[in-house]
């Protein structure tokens, strides 16, 4: 069982399912709602078991982000696909996964180098792989 909650616990989850690989979020949003890039790891929707109410902020036609509406905690990305994607850094404990690529990294910001093995691509997962 993997759980996690926002800073002021008023909003936590669980899941039993096993989390994907991590990808490593560049993109313009992504930085905005984290303050540098987002790390999420998806697992199936249905898994999740939220106690407490985030809060939903669509952020493109189809694609909402929820959060904690009193400390501001970012938690989950969610498309309608079927998957949840959580923010890795409100898991309690280990996630049992690793960072499998970097997207948007057009976007990043100046102050970050990106110096770690995995696949980093200009767009989305099937832009081009830059270096």
């Amino acid at each position: 069982m993997k759980r996690g909650s926002c800073l002021c616990g008023r909003v936590h989850y669980e899941t039993e399912a096993e989390f994907g690989p991590a990808t490593a979020c560049h993109c313009s949003q992504c930085r905005k709602i984290t303050g540098s890039y987002s790390i999420a790891a998806p697992v199936p929707t249905a898994s999740v078991i939220v106690i407490g109410d985030p809060r939903w902020f669509v952020s493109s036609p189809g694609t909402r982000r929820g959060f904690c509406p009193d400390c501001g905690s970012y938690l989950f990305w969610e498309e309608g696909d079927g998957l949840i994607w959580v923010s890795l850094g409100t898991v309690d404990g280990p996630t049992g996964t690793r960072v499998e690529n970097h997207i948007f990294c057009a976007y990043k910001g100046d102050y970050q180098d990106q110096t770690d093995a995995v696949p980093h691509y200009r767009e989305g997962w099937s832009s081009e792989e830059i270096e």
